[in-house]
């Protein structure tokens, strides 16, 4: 079985951030992390996840990810996030992500599994420090369908 650990951090909300990822299998263990300039909290769990999802090179894997996001794990767990595809995601935000998470998600059997943020956690603290460390880096990517998002909702 994979183990994905991860964690999405911001400073501000939005402002700069990152993501983390631990991939485990047996022996094998293997970090992600990247920085984006202008983003949030919830899509940098969502794009750890995503991410840690995509670099599984084998297709129909037993997966478990561990989490300290209540928004992603309960969105996916609660199926909340079908309904918002049904309503073409009218009111959500993150359309994208969740878009993009759904298309990876098809190709595994995954398990999440909810772990308490900042409680001790090795992997989850971790991926903390590697989220909140890409999103200090000095080259930040640009989550570019956000910016134009929000750049949209501020020419309103």
């Amino acid at each position: 079985m994979i183990e994905i650990f991860t964690d999405g951090s911001s400073s501000g909300n939005p402002g700069p951030g990152g993501y983390g990822v631990i991939l485990r299998l047996g022996k094998h263990y293997k970090e992600l992390s990247a920085g984006y300039r202008k983003t949030t909290n919830n899509r940098m769990e969502l794009m750890a996840v995503i991410k840690g999802l995509e670099a599984i090179k084998n297709l129909n894997q037993a997966v478990t990810i561990y989490s300290d996001s209540k928004y992603v794990i309960d969105s996916i767990e609660k199926k909340w996030v079908y309904g918002w595809v049904k309503k073409g995601f009218a009111g959500k935000k993150n359309k994208d992500l969740w878009l993009r998470y759904l298309e990876v998600s098809k190709l595994h059997q995954i398990k999440f599994v909810w772990v308490r943020g900042h409680d001790g956690h090795p992997e989850n603290e971790r991926c903390d420090e590697l989220a909140v460390a890409a999103g200090k880096q000095k080259d930040l990517l640009i989550d570019s369908v956000f910016e134009m998002e929000s750049t949209k909702v501020n020419l309103l």
